[in-house]
């Protein structure tokens, strides 16, 4: 929607970041490992960076995966046995990696090319 295009317009204006993983990284939508010698804990959110654009994302991934252009890929990862807000947070990575993508080629989206799973 206009209101989550304009924070990722803002927040890419704002910061420079060297890849998506960076960008994934400073909202705080990647999962942190709790290991420790050979015992491998579960994988959470870091958290970690502005709580608004995690919320902006996920409510954008929820209307996403009621798209049919994100639909089959919700689908599949609900198929794998993921819970449904653990594929909305996959789904959420990857709007974000995708407007990162946009931003620095300058270039438009493309529905076709929205891989359904990766």
């Amino acid at each position: 929607g206009p209101l989550t295009s304009a924070w990722l317009a803002n927040l890419f204006d704002r910061v420079k970041f060297e890849n998506s993983d960076a960008a994934v990284a400073f909202v705080g939508m990647d999962p942190r490992p709790c290991d420790s010698g050979q015992k491998r804990g579960r994988r959470r959110l870091s958290k970690r960076g502005p709580s608004e654009g995690r919320r902006l994302l996920f409510n954008a991934a929820m209307a996403a995966e009621k798209s049919p252009i994100w639909a089959p890929t919700y689908a599949h990862y609900r198929q794998l046995g993921w819970a449904s807000t653990a594929a909305i947070m996959i789904i959420a990575r990857k709007i974000l990696r995708i407007a990162y993508i946009l931003t620095k080629n300058g270039s438009s989206f493309d529905p076709h090319l929205v891989p359904i799973k990766i």
